[in-house]
């Protein structure tokens, strides 16, 4: 298993990335030509070692760290597994991920759920293999305080969002600082982009906020607590299974978090009602 690490370096959105977005004319309501930015997407098809497991729709800005964190959140990756290799062939839109182990999940393939993701989530096998297993840091805090200063940050850092919209965002945080800022167009890669981020470089998740702008689905639930972190915050509402899930599993679930209004469904004890002092 990977020692932990405590700091990971920052990451941030590139709005200014060229292979993200491109300008497009477009006529608006007074029959005006205006230029806006549009954002891309391209396919990348996933192999592990020799298998093909899907292909997803991606903006592309991080297809290593995807890759890991979705063979992750599908259990496909183990604690134990060495990587021997990733190779991103950006030109053909494939992603190959070798293991030590062999690894053939020939049967898992064939149990597949659509989940709730705009861009077509899938989870494969038994959605909740592991899940009742995973046991989150009772001890972790979430001030209120820190709920406002992180909504603030998050919201005015340069985006792909606030440059061409059609985009989710996912943020890991630590108390009231960002540290690792992932946008996709599916909410989905997102999450499992930051999954394969923590896992390749050991990150502790016991301490750690996970922000997303997207719906507290039952999806998002799973992967959080699969990646262990125990509060899970949302600009978004929330579905009554990602509820259920939540509380099932102890995860503080916070949704509709504008400044330091929210509403909690799940884990209030681990919320300080502070002043910010």
């Amino acid at each position: 298993m990977k020692s932990r690490k405590r700091s990971p370096e920052p990451v941030r959105p590139e709005p200014d990335n060229e292979a993200l977005s491109r300008s497009m004319v477009a006529l608006d309501q007074d029959g005006k030509q205006r230029e806006v930015s549009v954002v891309c997407e391209r396919a990348y098809t996933l192999y592990l070692n020799a298998q093909e497991i899907i292909t997803v729709m991606t903006v592309g800005e991080h297809p290593r760290w995807l890759a890991l964190g979705y063979l992750r959140n599908q259990s496909m990756l183990q604690d134990d597994d060495v990587i021997t290799g990733v190779d991103v062939d950006d030109d053909l839109g494939v992603i190959v991920v070798r293991t030590e182990r062999a690894t053939d999940y020939e049967e898992k393939l064939q149990r597949r759920t659509r989940t709730s993701g705009c861009a077509m989530g899938t989870m494969f096998g038994d959605v909740m293999e592991s899940f009742d297993a995973v046991r989150l840091d009772a001890d972790a805090r979430i001030r209120v305080s820190w709920l406002g200063q992180l909504t603030r940050t998050i919201n005015t850092t340069p985006s792909l969002y606030l440059k061409a919209g059609a985009i989710h965002g996912c943020v890991l945080c630590h108390q009231d600082e960002p540290l690792i800022y992932v946008e996709d167009v599916g909410r989905h890669n997102a999450v499992d982009t930051i999954a394969g981020y923590m896992w390749e470089n050991a990150v502790v998740p016991s301490d750690k906020i996970f922000y997303t702008t997207g719906r507290l689905t039952s999806e998002m639930i799973l992967k959080t607590v699969r990646m262990e972190i125990p509060i899970l915050v949302s600009r978004s509402g929330f579905t009554a299974w990602g509820v259920e899930l939540a509380r099932r599993a102890g995860l503080t679930l916070i949704g509709r978090a504008r400044g330091e209004r929210f509403l909690a469904l799940s884990g209030h004890e681990r919320i300080v009602f502070d002043d910010g002092d």
